[in-house]
């Protein structure tokens, strides 16, 4: 199965002051982070850019408590599965620096979405990435912020 991310509203490339970084950030980007490896992320993006998407395969297997999905970019326990959505700002030297998170919560996928997403092959959420105070969206995210819905893959999961 695949899981779809499909993100739009984003804040831009810039964020301003706060309390973790009194200068703000600079050339923000966003991506996927792989479960075990906070400095690997996926289909970075711009905080500028109109849209992002990001494709993660993922099995999904039957458990005693009700559907379970893995994959290299899935976090957390059963029953507690998310994904993480990274924001990072790129130092001069080209180091990136997270400096927030949003936390996709699986867990808050309707059964029937997941169950209409199995028979389908892709479970897709779309969500808006700038908060309510017109910076990135981080913390816990579950509808109604990320709507969640099945559908056909439009081409074969990578590999």
């Amino acid at each position: 199965m695949r899981i779809r991310i499909e993100a739009c509203d984003l804040p831009g490339a810039t964020c301003g002051p706060g309390p973790d970084a009194p200068a703000g950030h600079a050339r923000v980007q966003v991506g996927v982070q792989r479960r075990g490896r906070p400095g690997e992320l996926l289909g970075l993006v711009s905080g500028g850019a109109p849209a992002a998407a990001w494709d993660l395969d993922c099995e999904l297997t039957p458990a005693a408590a009700g559907p379970d999905l893995f994959g290299p970019y899935i976090q957390g326990p059963a029953g507690g599965r998310f994904i993480y959505l990274s924001w990072v700002h790129a130092g001069d030297d080209g180091t990136l620096t997270l400096f927030r998170r949003a936390k996709l919560w699986l867990s808050a996928v309707p059964p029937e979405v997941l169950g209409a997403a199995a028979q389908q092959g892709a479970l897709v959420g779309r969500l808006g990435l700038t908060d309510d105070r017109g910076g990135p969206r981080c913390a816990s995210v579950r509808p109604p912020v990320i709507e969640w819905s099945a559908a056909v893959p439009a081409r074969p999961a990578p590999r």
